[in-house]
């Protein structure tokens, strides 16, 4: 039997849709709220599959450090990466594609959360990230593949 637990973080980032074509192609922020579901196959002797403030400090560690208060930048994005460079201090995070929400979503599923999680006995399955109150997207190790480009999901065309 496995078991699934949800650690909820909350963080600040701006970005930009590098050639979106429409409002979210400018500088803008959200006030992100990111889900992180993992799972694991055997429980302490506490009962738990992993400690919840060991996934707090691993996933609001890593958020904090790379993401909060700070850009999330598409690396062909030349024009915005200049731009953020120009202010003293600066903040920003390069992603090899557009950071939508699905983008964001799959890249902490499948680059961020093995690195954290890597020795715990647990395994990231879904995150889901909130980008207002009324939007979401899901990556879930459950769902089929897609295109390489949005870091194996496919992408919906969705205006923001």
């Amino acid at each position: 039997m496995s078991i699934t637990i949800m650690r909820r973080i909350k963080f600040c980032a701006g970005h930009r849709l590098h050639r979106h074509g429409g409002k979210c192609e400018f500088f803008h922020g959200h006030n992100y709220v990111a889900d992180f579901y993992v799972t694991g196959d055997v429980v302490d002797d506490v009962g738990r599959v992993i400690d919840f403030a060991d996934l707090k400090r691993l996933f609001k560690g890593w958020l904090d450090e790379h993401w909060d208060h700070g850009f999330v930048l598409n690396e062909s994005d030349e024009n915005g990466l200049a731009a953020v460079k120009i202010v003293e201090p600066c903040k920003y995070y390069v992603l090899p594609y557009n950071p939508t929400a699905e983008n964001m979503a799959a890249y902490l599923l499948r680059e961020v959360c093995p690195q954290l999680l890597a020795g715990t006995g647990v395994t990231a399955t879904k995150v889901v990230l909130w980008e207002s109150e009324e939007s979401f997207a899901e990556a879930s190790l459950t769902q089929s593949s897609g295109s390489s480009d949005t870091c194996g999901f496919a992408s919906a065309g969705e205006s923001r």
